[in-house]
């Protein structure tokens, strides 16, 4: 059984980019990083393309490890990157999913030491990688490269406050009921007083970014459904009561 996303509307209600997903309480952050080519000017750009290497990453496919070295950035222009951690038992969590417009590689964006957690692609991706060395000589000849940067380093230093947050002081089953409350907001569409969010991430996918097991995430929605919060069929999640959720 699966689970998300659709694709956000603009206020014109045409469709823009997925959103990237992770455990925050501040949905207005979500998204904030994703257009580290998008502000640049078309010249900037052209730079920027001319330093990287267009890769291809196949559904499944890990894009780095932990213990690797980092080596550099990549950009995601289509598909969606999770980042995760693997604990001593094998067992995972997982840190974001990251989507078009963002970076993933970080926070050694320069290419000094490890990776401490992995990556892998959630559907066919196309990336943009930057070396940490092409990457050092645009920072220092483009300022706007630079600002990308940061804006991009602010944005994975909330996402992962937000994360330790989340999991420090709501319970999992809050942590469930956010995480509903988030793909409403940021890949549901609104149809005759309903939310309705197709569904694309397995119900292991969401127990590993709320810290559960997928018969508990199978359970509670369940409870949920039954409650008449919710209905879950095997395309969507149709949300009748958001306020439940966010109570």
């Amino acid at each position: 059984m699966t689970l998300m996303t659709d694709l956000t509307e603009t206020p014109d209600g045409t469709s823009d980019s997925p959103s990237a997903i992770y455990l925050s309480e501040y949905m207005l952050d979500i998204n904030e990083g994703a257009g580290f080519l998008n502000a640049l000017s078309e010249a900037d750009r052209k730079t920027v393309r001319k330093q990287g290497t267009r890769c291809l990453l196949k559904k499944g496919q890990g894009l780095f490890f932990q213990g690797d070295p980092h080596t550099g950035v990549w950009i995601i222009e289509s598909g969606r990157i999770r980042t995760f951690y693997a604990g001593p038992s094998g067992r995972e969590i997982t840190l974001a999913y990251w989507s078009e417009g963002h970076f993933v590689g970080g926070p050694e964006v320069f290419g000094r030491g490890r990776h401490v957690w992995s990556a892998d692609a959630m559907e066919d991706c196309e990336l943009l990688f930057l070396s940490g060395m092409s990457l050092q000589q645009l920072v220092r000849s483009v300022p706007d490269v630079a600002i990308a940067v940061i804006q991009g380093l602010v944005s994975k230093g909330k996402c992962y406050s937000a994360l330790i947050q989340m999991l420090g002081t709501r319970t999992v089953s809050e942590r469930l009921r956010q995480l509903l409350v988030i793909l409403a907001d940021t890949n549901g569409r609104h149809e005759g007083g309903t939310i309705i969010i197709d569904r694309t991430i397995t119900y292991d996918q969401v127990a590993s970014i709320v810290g559960a097991t997928r018969q508990w995430v199978t359970q509670s929605l369940d409870k949920l459904q039954n409650e008449g919060v919710l209905s879950v069929s095997r395309r969507e999640i149709v949300i009748y009561r958001l306020e439940r959720l966010e109570e």
